[in-house]
């Protein structure tokens, strides 16, 4: 049973014989702040300048009316403590104009993971988190990248690499589940005696709990946040094309793979609203209209598509190139946000300007969801959309209703609500759309994340690597649907995919939820699905991925309660130390997936977790709780299915006429 005690100078908070919370003199609880902070905002990457002004810790308790108050110095802070079934909720009432320090006990030993989407890694033990949404891609590292000899690059550590979806809820092997409440940035450090959170306003509440097993706390999570993610049936009825250029090349395209056996769900074409070329590569037009000189006749195409089992998916983001007719609308009816001389406040995004709708606005609400998704897009035949952006919002500017500082990281569940309401509002059940940004709440709305824009190559700072801790720190989140572009996004210079990336992404992508790919921002240089050497691989993958389709329906299914769909290797044992592969996992509970992660690489080590598997490709029995060195040709990663699964003829017929020689 949880258990609270208040003492003479001393509070504590139990469960399940794990001390959550302790409190006293020496080691105070909360600690109000005052600093002074400062922004400087870069295509979307957002730097802090902190200056502490003021420090009190709040160091004496005393026990009020069903409350505790903490305070000290002339200031307080106050705690309505309710028991959950696990632990507790801390209701937080703190004085305006303060920031909070929050120190809780450290455990030897314990790793910590969470945090919204954390690329580098999944334990977070002795790292900083930043609880503030920006763009993931640094332009040195591309720079760099593209520059630099591949031997002379060095992967950014953690501390380095920023997050489109930081939440602030963490998860340790020693089954405490830490969730704040909070709108406004901080940051976290999990260190070797406390784990400190700083919140530049008092968060709403803290959830403290405490279960022996991974699987009550991502439930617990769906009860703060209501998980309603989900697919439509038709995606995993193939892949999603990304295809660009065109009607005729669309079809073209889409039709070429259909007829060499590929199983294909859709073609995603971003630039159905006009390409913008420019020195970074080719970038949409955004204004979000059919582009007629490109996509003439799309409704008939999308007709044509339709008939043949194929959905058409576009694009959108929140903001408007400069001077499109889009943009010289919005602007003159007020809709764009200001800066405080009431100009525009454009953001830029590489090379161009463009103006970003103000979401706080009624009206432009009811204007996006009306006139651009369900008019433009949704009647005119489009299934689905990548809802891009959403976390490049000005903490200065000017808005409609609300302070852009609390605002920014709530920004991406803003988008992500209005395209959820667009969709149920049109009754389109068989729609959806993916997003990269998010925070608390994003799983209530967005239909599935996407991991944002890799690096077309194998580093594991920004390239397909990241994928797995990215996807598993979210999981640990409360958000259990994710997946990533096959192959990758963002290619500059040298920095770009061959053919080998592709087909090993597209082997990852095989055993996940969605398999989509994206043509990167210079789709001339990048290899495609369509190359002479992987057009085989790409008939070859997706035909397993649809015939896996009755057991991602049940991931699906399992979701719902908050389990998320990709898994650590140590998921099931639920102690990081059991942890022998950062980058394998666990699709579901029955099949381990060991992506290849290594140029030129013709060989995995794999190890098995406890129990008897056995390899999809050949159904040769392997024997868990052992390393193995095993065979891994191009088309052909490591893939091992329960052999008491009760799945298993799903997966041997996936893989049937699929086997090695």
């Amino acid at each position: 049973m949880p258990q609270s005690q208040v003492q003479t100078g001393e509070w504590t908070l139990s469960a399940d014989r794990e001390m959550l919370l302790l409190h006293n003199s020496d080691f105070p609880f909360a600690t109000a702040l005052r600093r002074e902070k400062s922004y400087s905002v870069n295509r979307g990457t957002v730097k802090e300048t902190v200056r502490e002004v003021e420090r009190i810790p709040l160091t004496e308790v005393s026990a009020e009316q069903g409350s505790v108050v903490l305070s000290g110095g002339g200031h307080s802070l106050r705690v309505v403590l309710r028991t959950e079934d696990l632990g507790f909720r801390l209701c937080l009432t703190g004085e305006a104009g303060w920031g909070y320090e929050f120190r809780l006990p450290a455990r030897n030993g314990e790793a910590v993971f969470g945090g919204g989407e954390q690329y580098r890694q999944v334990n977070l033990r002795g790292e900083q988190v930043v609880n503030l949404v920006s763009e993931h891609i640094q332009a040195t590292t591309v720079l760099q990248k593209a520059l630099l000899p591949r031997a002379l690059y060095r992967e950014k550590p953690h501390g380095k690499i920023g997050s489109y979806a930081p939440l602030p809820v963490f998860v340790t092997d020693r089954g405490r589940l830490i969730r704040f409440d909070a709108d406004s940035d901080g940051i976290t450090f999990f260190g070797r005696d406390a784990y400190v959170f700083t919140f530049d306003r008092c968060p709403r509440e803290l959830l403290l709990l405490k279960a022996d097993r991974f699987e009550p706390l991502t439930a617990a999570l769906t009860k703060e946040a209501p998980n309603r993610q989900y697919l439509p049936d038709w995606c995993m009825d193939g892949m999603i094309l990304g295809v660009q250029g065109g009607t005729q090349t669309v079809l073209d395209k889409a039709f070429a793979m259909q007829d060499a056996g590929a199983k294909i769900s859709a073609v995603w074409c971003q630039d159905w609203s006009g390409e913008n070329r420019t020195v970074m590569g080719k970038q949409v037009w955004w204004n979000w209209e059919v582009h007629e000189g490109l996509y003439p006749d799309l409704r008939e195409a999308i007709r044509r598509l339709n008939e043949r089992g194929i959905r058409f998916l576009a694009y959108i983001n929140p903001y408007l190139v400069k001077d499109c007719r889009l943009y010289e609308l919005c602007r003159d009816r007020g809709w764009l946000i200001t800066r405080k001389d009431g100009t525009v406040y454009h953001i830029k995004s590489t090379t161009f300007d463009a103006g970003m709708l103000d979401l706080t606005n009624p009206e432009v609400v009811t204007f996006i969801k009306d006139e651009l998704i369900k008019k433009n897009m949704l009647d005119l035949g489009i299934s689905g959309w990548m809802a891009d952006f959403g976390e490049y919002l000005p903490v200065d500017c000017v808005l409609h209703d609300g302070d852009p500082a609390l605002l920014h990281n709530r920004w991406p569940v803003l988008w992500a609500k209005l395209n959820r309401e667009a969709i149920e509002e049109a009754g389109a059940s068989d729609a959806f759309f993916f997003m990269r940004s998010g925070y608390l709440g994003i799983q209530t709305y967005a239909p599935i994340l996407w991991n944002g824009d890799q690096h077309t190559d194998f580093t594991k700072d920004y390239g397909m690597p990241c994928v797995m801790p990215a996807s598993f720190s979210l999981g640990f989140s409360g958000v259990p649907l994710i997946h990533s572009d096959v192959g990758g996004f963002f290619s500059f210079g040298k920095l770009k995919r061959n053919d080998e990336l592709f087909i090993r992404w597209m082997e990852m992508c095989a055993f996940s939820l969605l398999m989509r790919s994206h043509e990167s921002l210079r789709p001339w240089a990048n290899s495609q699905f369509d190359a002479p050497a992987v057009k085989p691989h790409t008939v070859r993958l997706t035909t397993v991925h649809t015939r896996l389709k009755p057991y991602l329906l049940h991931l699906l299914d399992q979701a719902k309660d908050g389990t998320p769909a990709l898994r650590p290797d140590f998921w099931a044992e639920t102690d990081f130390s059991a942890s022998r592969d950062p980058y394998s996992y666990f699709l579901g509970d029955d099949l381990f997936v060991c992506p290849v992660i290594e140029r030129k690489a013709q060989r995995r080590k794999v190890f098995l977790p406890k129990g008897d598997w056995v390899y999809f490709w050949s159904e040769r029995e392997y024997a868990g709780g052992r390393n193995y060195d095993v065979p891994a040709p191009l088309g052909r990663l490591p893939v091992f299915y329960r052999k008491n699964s009760s799945y298993a003829d799903v997966f041997r017929y996936a893989a049937s006429k699929q086997k090695e020689a």
